[in-house]
């Protein structure tokens, strides 16, 4: 076991072409209650996982107003604020909570510019780095609620526009209307659906986050036989195949927990042979 691991190992990415980060990150939905509703179990154990994650390297955090909703980004600034000078807070907008494990849909310029304010508060921001829409509203066109991105950056609310669970004619869609830095969609070893928009991203220089980046892992053979032949966690395996896959992807693997933080931020360590990339990879 990585006693003291480092993400900084991963190398680092650009965000928007202005804000350098270590190119393995913290996605901070786990440390909200179970459904992603409400407070965590242990809210000590949420903070210094945290404070644990910045202390090993990490300096991109993704949350959304939505996990918990609030928690995410309360527990954020209680554990973190005041945020060291590296650090870049990507944050989202676009979906409402009406109860554990579910998610609505709001793309209503009024609301996005709503959950805008209250980040910036809950966060205890001026400005939020990233700002990304969080899901199309099939009831608002797509062009009002990248609209209001548009305007939120213009007024100096937000620095950089990405967008998430997007398709390729979406993604293209946003970036006729404005620059996008970002897109994030579910990937991992079984469900290579945005594949091909893992590409585009590295084509046109966006960032690409992948969400549930390590789900699956163990029910994956090649993952569990590299798991095997280096002595690590599956985990570790897919995360270090993420970091391979392309220059583009930037990991945020979440937890609520210090030993599988400790154990996801190793895998910037680990190296896989081509083979076992092939391999994972099919």
């Amino acid at each position: 076991m990585v006693e003291n691991p480092s993400a900084g190992a991963a190398g680092t990415i650009e965000v928007g072409g202005d804000l350098t980060v270590n190119r393995l990150g913290f996605g901070a939905m786990r440390i909200t209650g179970e459904g992603i509703f409400g407070g965590p179990p242990d809210l000590e154990l949420a903070k210094e996982v945290l404070r644990r994650a910045v202390a090993w390297g990490v300096n991109f955090i993704d949350t959304a107003d939505s996990y918990g909703p609030s928690v995410s980004e309360e527990l954020i600034a209680e554990a973190l604020h005041p945020y060291p000078d590296d650090l870049v807070i990507a944050t989202k907008a676009g979906l409402v909570r009406p109860g554990p494990g579910k998610w609505v849909p709001d793309g209503r310029p009024e609301h996005i510019r709503e959950a805008c304010e209250g980040s910036l508060k809950r966060l205890r921001l001026e400005q939020i780095p990233l700002y990304q829409f969080h899901r199309p509203d099939p009831k608002v066109p797509l062009g009002e609620s990248v609209g209001t991105l548009v305007e939120l950056r213009d007024e100096g609310k937000i620095r950089h526009i990405g967008v998430s669970n997007f398709n390729e004619d979406q993604l293209r869609e946003a970036m006729s209307l404005t620059p996008v830095v970002s897109l994030q969609n579910r990937f991992n070893v079984r469900d290579r659906s945005s594949e091909s928009l893992v590409d585009l991203c590295e084509e046109e220089a966006l960032v690409f986050l992948p969400w549930a980046p390590i789900q699956e892992a163990e029910r994956h053979k090649a993952v569990s036989a590299a798991a095997a032949r280096l002595g690590v966690s599956a985990r570790q395996v897919v995360i270090a195949w993420l970091l391979a896959r392309s220059p583009a992807i930037l990991p945020i693997p979440g937890t609520g927990s210090v030993e599988h933080l400790r154990d996801n931020l190793a895998a910037a360590s680990l190296e896989l042979s081509a083979s076992e990339i092939a391999a994972i990879t099919g």
